[in-house]
């Protein structure tokens, strides 16, 4: 059988993400910048932009592929847990919208809605959709009851991307968020498996937020977002060389005359380390007699030595290079950047 090859897609506030993968393995990845405002509150605002964009980075770096795998901001997913009687796929179908009466707005026609059933001390199927949510915990089913991880997305959302990707000529196979990733690159390489690990957590250090995914073996117990990201680093040196933002990144990319390492840069790592040990405490707290020991670092953020510094400092936790996640590991340049990329394009 021949191999399918994907291109991951990960579409950031700061820089788009390629992730071209062939059978499990990545035969490629490029990153290129993002154009301001073409991505607001998590959805592109020009699908020609965008459509082109992806195809120029694609041609400039040798990129062939028809299939594309998205991931989907978490701004723009509903997800809960719920516990529903033992119902046929088709009944399943007719009930699941109204489990969102309390999340969406406007008509349920308007969105498009799927579920995955959590099994205790197993895998979870996260199907299309797979999202991340607040707190997952696989329940006890019984053989009157499913626990289930359901999930709601805008169906112009999906209609968007497709649109975008035709323009692209690219057909999307799967759409899934930051956690169904995750989990996919979790059992790829066993972590949490096979290597004696309980419980652990992967920290995504974004454009505009910094999040951390709690989990256990490899399900998925709670996720945390923090609303600082680079582009408050980014802030803090426009303010303090009185520049404008786009220079003030430039700052950043480069650490101009050491910018990183300045008395206010210092101060805003500490704060952001310090509101991390506040979630883990209160983790713990909400799950008594958990053990979490180990951080994965991904993201743009995570070639951020001072911030890893201070995050080491203050968390009682071994942090991880995030290649020990990927197949292929530290072979591929910046693989940071890559993690949801190439996430997404692996079977759950």
């Amino acid at each position: 059988m021949a191999k399918k090859t994907i291109l991951g897609i990960d579409i950031g506030y700061d820089q788009l993400k390629l992730a071209l993968v062939s059978g499990g393995e990545v035969v490629s990845t490029a990153m290129e910048q993002m154009p301001e405002n073409l991505l607001k509150e998590g959805r592109f605002t020009s699908p020609e932009l965008m459509a082109s964009l992806i195809r120029d980075t694609m041609n400039d770096n040798g990129m062939k592929a028809s299939l594309a795998a998205v991931v989907l901001p978490n701004e723009l997913v509903y997800v809960k847990t719920v516990d529903m009687p033992k119902m046929s796929e088709e009944q399943l179908s007719y009930n699941l919208p109204f489990e969102f009466n309390d999340y969406i707005t406007g008509e349920i026609k308007d969105y498009l809605f799927d579920y995955a059933v959590l099994k205790k001390d197993d895998e979870i199927d996260l199907g299309g959709f797979s999202v991340p949510a607040e707190s997952v915990e696989a329940g006890e089913e019984t053989e009157e009851t499913m626990h289930l991880m359901a999930v709601g997305v805008e169906r112009t959302v999906v209609e968007d991307i497709q649109i975008m990707l035709r323009k692209a000529s690219l057909k999307l196979v799967k759409t899934a968020p930051a956690l169904s990733a995750y989990i996919s690159l979790l059992r790829e390489t066993q972590i949490g498996l096979d290597n004696g690990r309980d419980e652990y957590a992967i920290l995504d250090i974004g454009y505009h937020n910094i999040t951390m995914y709690m989990f256990k073996h490899d399900q998925h117990i709670a996720t945390r977002e923090f609303e600082v990201g680079l582009q408050s680093l980014e802030d803090i040196i426009a303010d303090k060389y009185g520049v404008e933002k786009h220079l003030a990144h430039t700052y950043v990319m480069s650490n101009f005359e050491n910018c990183l390492e300045s008395e206010e840069c210092l101060n805003f790592y500490d704060n952001i380390s310090v509101e991390m040990e506040r979630a883990i405490n209160f983790y713990e707290f909400s799950n008594q007699g958990s053990n979490l020991a180990d951080l994965w670092i991904c993201g743009g953020g995570a070639v951020n030595e001072p911030l890893l510094r201070s995050i080491y400092e203050t968390l009682d936790l071994d942090l991880h290079p995030s290649y020990e996640l990927l197949p292929g590991g530290r072979d591929i340049e910046n693989y940071n950047s890559y993690v949801q990329a190439i996430g997404v394009t692996l079977e759950l």
